[in-house]
């Protein structure tokens, strides 16, 4: 049982998407890496049930009653949310807590830095109840992902929440069923570049989420059978007169990205890893990001060309784009890479990282 004092520490890494952009919220693949790049809760437990949690990176704080449902008073409102999902599943929480939260996860870059939040802070919240529990992946990813975005009526899917909360490199399915598999190989340095362009990450998501929906709509009016988990590139050309060129487009682009998934699933699996084949997909997958999504930018695709020119392997967009993140794969050169980079904006090199956990003091 926690008592007043008893301090617990918890820390989450942030991720970068290595293929599948804007493709599990339509339930097709994506694999993503846990990096070294994470935020970290530090707290005691109280006498009352009062929250406080000081956040110095960025200057603010924010204070609350723990109560039986506890109102929201902004959008994503997730330290809230998150109480709330928890008091749903019948977690009790006999003390309120003094909090401090710091991070090094770029924030709405495009580096799951809110979804990583909100796994760190249901983890840190489990940890601090009473009982206190130890969650699974599974069990994590799940109350984050109802927190953050079923609590929200979000766009997102839930390779972010998986992601950060397992760690390693993951492939996860959400079709027919929710599940995830973590790869044994060991993939080499990445450059992270951070554009510091912002980036409206709601209104990314929801334009091509809405675009990709009216499209199977479109396409399963005409064909029950139609589905974007089984339909090959050469089956679109049947549909074309249902579709606009540039919905044809966004399809074809669509399919493209979810066979280069499981093209670096296949990759992933075989041993030795063939880094330049890894990296020859990655710059696959910018193409259809940037020429078919348009969710890249001039100043993220210079951070490319300047990575690629350097000696990476590959490169993309990382996130749902419009700004934030680009990375890229360098195992041979990465401080290089990362050094020409940094001539355009912020860059540093990362590592794959383990997932969500409580610290040993």
């Amino acid at each position: 049982m926690k008592q007043e004092g008893d301090k617990v520490s918890v820390s989450t890494p942030g991720r970068i998407c290595l293929f599948g952009e804007h493709q599990d919220y339509i339930q097709l693949p994506v694999i993503a890496a846990a990096i070294s790049r994470r935020i970290r809760i530090e707290g005691i437990a109280r006498r009352d049930r009062t929250i406080n949690i000081e956040l110095p990176d960025i200057g603010d704080r924010e204070t609350f009653q723990i109560a039986d449902h506890i109102p929201y008073t902004k959008e994503r409102d997730y330290y809230r949310s998150v109480v709330n999902v928890l008091l749903k599943r019948n977690i009790h929480f006999p003390h309120g807590y003094d909090c401090q939260i710091h991070g090094t996860i770029p924030i709405n870059a495009g580096t799951a830095s809110s979804s990583a939040l909100v796994v760190c802070w249901a983890h840190f919240l489990l940890q601090m109840s009473e009982p206190p529990r130890t969650p699974t992946t599974e069990e994590l990813a799940e109350i984050a992902y109802q927190s953050e975005v079923l609590e929200f009526s979000e766009p997102g899917g839930m390779m972010d929440h998986y992601s950060t909360a397992n760690g390693g490199i993951i492939w996860l399915e959400s079709f027919p069923r929710v599940r995830m598999n973590t790869f044994k190989t060991k993939l080499g340095s990445f450059v992270l570049g951070d554009s510091h362009q912002p980036k409206d990450t709601k209104y990314v998501l929801a334009n091509v989420k809405n675009k990709l929906l009216e499209i199977v709509d479109i396409l399963s009016a005409k064909n029950p059978k139609f589905s974007l988990q089984s339909i090959t590139v050469e089956e679109l050309e049947g549909y074309r007169g249902a579709l606009t060129e540039r919905q044809m487009k966004l399809l074809e682009g669509t399919i493209r990205n979810r066979n280069l998934s499981f093209e670096a699933k296949s990759v992933l699996e075989r041993y030795p890893l063939d880094d330049r084949a890894i990296g020859d997909l990655l710059n696959k997958q910018q193409d259809i990001l940037r020429e078919v999504l348009h969710i890249s930018t001039s100043t993220i695709d210079r951070m490319i060309d300047k990575a690629l020119n350097a000696g990476a392997f590959g490169a993309k967009i990382n996130g749902s784009g419009g700004g934030g993140c680009m990375f890229a794969y360098a195992p041979e050169n990465a401080e290089a890479v990362a050094e020409v980079v940094q001539s355009v904006s912020e860059a540093g090199v990362v590592t794959v990282d383990e997932g969500s956990k409580v610290e040993r003091s």
